[in-house]
């Protein structure tokens, strides 16, 4: 049987590119394509497929989000994410659910070999990403990053850094959008940072996630 495939990408040029790739394929087809988180989850809830490939950069909802609500929505759903970002990105998505995670510069053999591996129920990453989780294990274990932060603050910059808006944050944590914004202004006073795209560059940089 073939493996039913959602893309979900926000650059027309890059899933044309998958959908060459994949339609050269015999044991692959496109069950649908998503320019959007919101478009990806709409699409789940009227068809399952096998595997859902998964940009992070969209334009609406984060991908580490969509994957998170998507495998909430569809517990056997498997995700692959395909990304620019070689960062603690990574531990994010895995959290999230995701089941592998390879880079956009992937070749096509490398990138066809990662899909069947994800859909026939492997982990599988790109050898690069694949040595960041190594040397991430492999670190000693050392003191929580900003100590200055008390934990509820740093479960919020770490939904901070997934690029969560502060109503999404204030759900995840069961509080007002006013006490989460509280919160974040602390966070930015503490950190010494004027905005969110200060923090999140430090925490991503402090590998919170």
């Amino acid at each position: 049987m073939s493996i039913a495939i959602l893309i979900v990408d926000d650059h027309p040029v890059f899933r044309f590119g998958l959908r060459a790739l994949i339609g050269a394929e015999p044991d692959m087809l496109i069950a649908g394509e998503a320019a959007s988180g919101t478009e990806a989850l709409a699409f789940s809830r009227s068809q399952p497929t096998d595997l859902v490939l998964m940009d992070i950069n969209l334009p609406d909802i984060n991908g580490i989000e969509v994957t998170r609500r998507l495998r909430a929505l569809r517990p056997e759903a498997r995700v692959l994410i395909i990304s620019m970002l070689d960062d603690a990105t990574v531990f994010q998505a895995l959290k999230a659910g995701a089941c592998g995670y390879i880079l956009k510069g992937a070749s096509g053999e490398e990138t066809v070999r990662a899909i069947r591996a994800a859909a026939g129920g492997e982990a599988i990453f790109s050898p690069k990403i694949a040595q960041r989780i190594m040397q991430h294990f492999a670190k000693p274990p050392t003191a929580s990053a900003f100590p200055e932060l008390t934990e509820r603050e740093r479960e919020i910059l770490a939904l901070l850094a997934q690029g969560l808006t502060n109503s999404v944050i204030a759900d995840r944590v069961s509080l007002s959008i006013k006490t989460v914004r509280n919160r974040v202004s602390d966070i930015f006073s503490k950190l010494q940072v004027s905005d969110r795209a200060e923090a999140i560059i430090k925490a991503r940089d402090a590998g919170l996630k």
